[in-house]
């Protein structure tokens, strides 16, 4: 392709990364329709209000600014967990009654990506996202203050519950970035949600041995105020995708996409396992690291958790290289490093620290990955409902999580440390297994096989849609199946919207393809 058509292309994506949102808010509201308030008394700044004709930048910094909100907004899981004996102290309780604090926060996020991100779907994103963090610093309030563990428990849960804000920014991102930087986008965010979940560990600590506990809560507020404001200047407006739709409608939804979308069943095989290995690999690595031959001190085990700030660094990168893969492509390979990372372990985790340092690189980095490509690949199913598949995915890593830990602890202090991490091995087959049981290409609503043939790369010419093949809305599908005759103009290549522009004109701003028939598979191949 020239140069000139190069930047053409370039153009066409950022319009393409509004398209959808655009149709939707035009299908419903007139122009004199777009909201200029939050919650109905705060201006939303004019640069920042939904304005088709002239969208809003989308770049590094917005992508960088969701990051950073991500960071202090996630820490809320984790600022308890070096807290726990100073607590016990303060409540004047056993260390038993305080250990059901990390339990509740956990158990609060969960439920909340389940009743409160799927929000996304169904209301503007904005003030949700301004609510729910102003609400999560509110409560944090109540942490720093109370004396009463009962009333700390209760807050507890729900400042979980309202620590969602990041996976609501994470669709957000992926809706906001042109197709071919989606991953990127996506990276970026969760390298933040990442570095957040390894500072609150070590703040905290720091913070409780100097000072009051309570100071931990204290600077967890105010952060979380700084937060809102940073979003009130800078997160865009967008409309509703879903207006019509229902909250019930929504998690009833989410229900259904759960059983019948194969490439979503097929992700979330893949990302249970993921987490699986991951958590069960962090939970025993204090038991291996504090026995022979190591007995290293629990200060020097807790440095290896700064390891994890490699998978911070390696974010971009990582993301960059899965936006030139197809995602099936970058799921495979990287479940076989994956594969390779865990049997180092099993041959020698127990005997040289060095096999120790490259599982923690190896699966830190790894688990990222998976995580990005599979949530890239999944979210190309349905733009509409890319909250919801975010949560169905946030819900299978959750589950792994539990079976990791459970599993993994059982079996390390039953058997030792390398049954232990055997289990991992296996885990990572079957992760083989379930990518290898669709090919990339696959008609959405076919379970098995490899129709359409295999790829490793995109094709250059469609980069702009390649992650949208998989992820055709009924409508377009429709769209597809009622037109005949031997050649037609590729839908998946032409923005929504656009379908009815000439030939000559799609050539000229995005070199649409013709294909026949029989050509399916060549431009669908780029999923």
């Amino acid at each position: 392709m020239s140069t000139h058509n190069g930047h053409i292309g370039e153009q066409t994506t950022v319009v393409e990364a509004n398209s959808s949102l655009n149709e939707n808010w035009d299908s419903a509201h007139s122009p004199d329709e777009a909201a200029t308030l939050d919650f109905g008394i705060l201006p939303i700044p004019s640069r920042l209000r939904y304005d088709p004709t002239r969208p809003v930048h989308v770049g590094l910094s917005l992508n960088i600014t969701f990051a950073v909100s991500s960071t202090f907004v996630i820490a809320n899981l984790y600022y308890c967990q070096p807290l726990l004996i100073k607590l016990a102290e303060s409540f004047d309780v056993s260390y038993d009654e305080v250990s059901n604090i990390p339990t509740l926060v956990q158990v609060g996020y969960a439920v909340g990506i389940i009743l409160i991100s799927t929000l996304g779907d169904l209301i503007r994103r904005r003030p949700l996202v301004l609510a729910i963090v102003f609400v999560a610093a509110s409560l944090s309030i109540g942490l720093a203050f109370t004396s009463n563990l009962r009333v700390f428990e209760g807050l507890s849960f729900l400042v979980g519950m309202f620590t969602v804000v990041p996976q609501i920014l994470i669709p957000l991102a992926a809706d906001l970035a042109p197709p071919h930087r989606r991953a990127s986008a996506m990276a970026i965010v969760m390298s933040g949600l990442l570095f957040g979940v390894l500072t609150a560990r070590v703040l905290a600590g720091i913070v409780a041995e100097y000072v009051s506990w309570r100071v931990v809560y204290y600077i967890a507020f105010a952060m979380q105020y700084g937060v809102v404001l940073l979003l009130y200047f800078l997160i865009p407006d967008y409309p509703p995708k879903n207006k019509e739709a229902t909250y019930f409608g929504i998690l009833w939804s989410m229900a259904k996409l759960s059983v019948t979308e194969p490439l979503l069943v097929q992700a979330v095989l893949v990302c249970i396992p993921t987490a699986a290995v991951y958590s069960n690999f962090w939970v025993t690595l204090t038991f291996l690291l504090s026995e022979p031959p190591y007995q290293y001190s629990t200060l020097v085990i807790g440095l290896f958790g700064f390891v994890g700030m490699v998978g911070v660094a390696m974010a971009i990168p990582v993301g960059r290289l899965i936006d030139r893969l197809v995602p099936w492509s970058a799921a495979v390979v990287s479940i076989l490093l994956y594969i390779m990372v865990t049997a180092i372990g099993v041959g020698a985790d127990g005997l040289n620290i060095a096999s120790v340092v490259i599982v923690c690189i190896g699966v830190d980095v790894l688990r990222q990955t998976i995580q990005i490509t599979m949530t890239t690949w999944v979210f190309g199913l349905d733009p509409k409902a890319r909250s919801r598949i975010n949560a169905i995915i946030l819900v299978a890593l959750f589950v792994g999580q539990v079976m990791g830990t459970s599993v993994g602890s059982l079996l390390f202090t039953q058997y030792g440390w390398r049954p232990s991490a055997a289990v991992s091995l296996a885990w990572a087959g079957f992760m083989l297994f379930a990518i290898f049981l669709r090919g990339p290409n696959m008609p959405r609503y076919r379970w098995l096989g490899y129709t359409g043939g295999i790829r490793p790369r995109r094709i250059t010419n469609d980069r702009a849609s390649a992650d949208e093949g998989h992820g055709q809305t009924d409508e377009t599908q429709e769209a597809e199946s009622r037109t005949e005759g031997p050649s037609r103009t590729s839908i998946e290549n032409v923005p929504r919207g656009t379908e009815t522009k000439s030939p000559e004109q799609d050539k000229s701003s995005c070199e649409i393809r013709e294909k026949t028939p029989d050509s399916r598979g060549s431009v669908v191949a780029a999923v």
